[in-house]
């Protein structure tokens, strides 16, 4: 059984020829990812997708047309980056355009994965939720918050959905893997090949060895092996790629926890079988003693405004610290002169040339550069408010003394006019937690539909 991955994020886009070719060449599928969390929660809080509407439905035309043609399904996970109720249902409506366009008529699988407060509530009062690290107890305050929850779907929902004979598959919030591990474990294949497979296939081209743009890979199941091949011709997977792959976004380098179970990649050998392709075998799928699944929220924590701004002065750069401490006092003083007493705000200072990646985890956090880049971030429960607060920031910054200054002089260069960026609402994930449900499909639920 030949599986294909169109790309490792619907709309980040794929070589045409190279879906032509995965069809051509017998695949029995095509899947891909539509969601991250790599841009933080707004996908979630907001119902927005990462890409525009234009890019996804480009690859998704492409997808489909193909898949039609040689009669196969498509499945489309974590709709819309988020796999919201809101991204499905602009999913569904750009795979309605595609119908209409192409003249083709075929059978859309729904699958909705966000969860409204009462269900979250049912669980929580059954003892069917549980935290994970580095979470405590899922609380009834931090359900009324979320502005969206979703639950992340194993295989079981697309199994459901491919065996009502869906023609494309929509679902909503879904494990990467569990696109690509659906149809072959339908078909009887080993669980733990199944889910190798689908956690390969996931990203779409990036386990090849260079990828210099997003493109298509292929999986061919066999009963004890599974070989992963790039489509385009100038890709070529290596058992260092593959295996680097295997480790991508794994707390743990060897198990992989799905909500059916866990994939041991402990014994899996990696053996090349041409200068482009690879060959899976002995791993391992330990089945879950409990079936669960991921809880994923998102919630509001204010308004910000950011300021950037650059310091190229060496006699600052040598006390940035004590600089940076006089500023803040400066600001909190003024800040108590102006605001309400019952103003909250927070002010973070990242500071890039010296630990503005990494932060407390920098192994040498000092400068070490002619120059550093200071990004102010003012976060208070309205856009005015933050606005105002930056205001006085930016002012203070730029004329903030050091003892060898004699006279009012500049020290931060602005890149911007004005400097204060007004960013809108943020968001938090703040909910780590796993659901127990009464059944793999419970939380689920799928609606048919013919475009």
């Amino acid at each position: 059984m030949k599986l294909l991955a169109a790309t490792g994020m619907l709309g980040s886009g794929f070589v045409e020829d190279s879906i032509v070719r995965g069809v051509d060449e017998g695949a029995r599928m095509i899947g891909c990812d539509s969601g991250t969390t790599d841009f933080g929660p707004h996908l979630l809080a907001t119902g927005r997708s990462h890409f525009s509407r234009g890019a996804v439905r480009r690859d998704l035309g492409v997808i489909v047309e193909q898949a039609r043609r040689a009669n196969i399904p498509v499945v489309i996970g974590s709709a819309g980056g988020s796999g919201s109720d809101a991204g499905v249902a602009w999913m569904s409506d750009i795979v309605g355009e595609i119908a209409a366009d192409l003249g083709l008529h075929f059978d859309v699988a729904r699958i909705h994965a966000e969860q409204s407060k009462d269900v979250v509530r049912g669980l929580l009062h059954d003892g069917r939720v549980r935290a994970l690290a580095p979470m405590g107890a899922l609380t009834p305050e931090a359900i009324d918050s979320s502005l969206h929850m979703v639950a992340m779907m194993g295989a079981e929902p697309i199994q459901e959905a491919l065996s009502r004979g869906a023609d494309v598959v929509i679902a909503g919030r879904a494990s990467d893997a569990s696109i690509f591990a659906a149809l072959p474990l339908l078909s009887g294949f080993d669980p733990a090949l199944c889910w190798h497979a689908g956690k390969i296939l996931e990203c779409g081209a990036a386990a090849v060895a260079q990828r210099t743009a997003p493109d298509s890979m292929s999986a061919v199941m066999h009963p004890e092996s599974v070989e992963i091949e790039p489509m385009r011709a100038d890709y070529r997977c290596t058992p260092q790629s593959v295996a680097s792959h295997t480790l991508y976004e794994n707390a743990d380098p060897f198990q992989l926890v799905e909500p059916s179970g866990v994939l041991d990649t402990s014994q899996t050998r990696y053996e090349a079988v041409s200068d482009r392709a690879v060959r899976l075998s002995g791993s391992r799928f330990h089945p879950a003693r409990e079936y669960t699944v991921k809880l994923e929220g998102a919630r509001r924590v204010g308004f910000s405004t950011v300021i950037p701004g650059a310091i190229r002065d060496p006699l600052i750069i040598g006390q940035l610290d004590s600089w940076l401490a006089r500023l803040d006092e400066a600001i909190t003083a003024r800040l108590k002169q102006t605001l309400a007493a019952d103003a909250t705000y927070s002010i973070a200072t990242h500071v890039y040339g010296r630990d503005g990646v990494m932060g407390k985890l920098e192994p040498t956090p000092h400068v070490e550069g002619h120059e550093v880049m200071l990004l102010w971030d003012v976060i208070s429960a309205s856009q005015e408010l933050s606005h105002a607060i930056a205001s006085s920031l930016s002012h203070m910054a730029v004329h903030n003394p050091i003892p060898e200054w004699h006279g009012l002089i500049s020290g931060v260069a602005f890149p911007f006019a004005p400097a204060e960026i007004d960013r809108g609402p943020v968001y938090e994930f703040h909910l780590n937690h796993v659901l127990i449900p009464e059944s793999p499909t419970a939380l689920f639920p799928i609606d048919m539909v013919t475009v």
